[in-house]
């Protein structure tokens, strides 16, 4: 079956994924995040959905490229040699593969996200 030339992404309609992320590791406090793909491309190269985590620092390393828009909160991130970069509510930025670094998180976020797969 062919999906629709639009799909406009509801407000969290799908089970969360309650588990960290594959390459995030807590690294100060107790962060936790739940994310709800809503969108899977037919060949699975991309997805997109909403992504919600609590303050804490997790390291993250990426295997993916990712494009995010912040709704709510406020991150310090900074990528390894590299300086901190805050982000809070609407704010737009792109995160890319290979990127290794900590996100720390000041303020419940909730965020937009679309991750190229492949």
């Amino acid at each position: 079956m062919t999906k629709p030339a639009f799909t406009k992404l509801p407000d969290r309609s799908v089970d969360p994924v309650l588990d960290d992320l594959e390459g995030w590791t807590k690294a100060e406090g107790s962060p936790s995040m739940k994310t709800w793909i809503e969108y899977t491309s037919e060949d699975g190269g991309i997805i997109s959905g909403w992504w919600e985590a609590t303050p804490g620092t997790y390291h993250a390393t990426y295997d993916a490229w990712e494009f995010v828009h912040m709704i709510e909160g406020r991150i310090v991130i900074t990528a390894e040699g590299e300086d901190p970069n805050e982000v809070g509510p609407g704010d737009a930025f792109v995160v890319e593969k290979g990127f290794a670094g900590t996100w720390e998180i000041k303020e419940k976020v909730l965020k937009h996200f679309v991750i190229k797969l492949k």
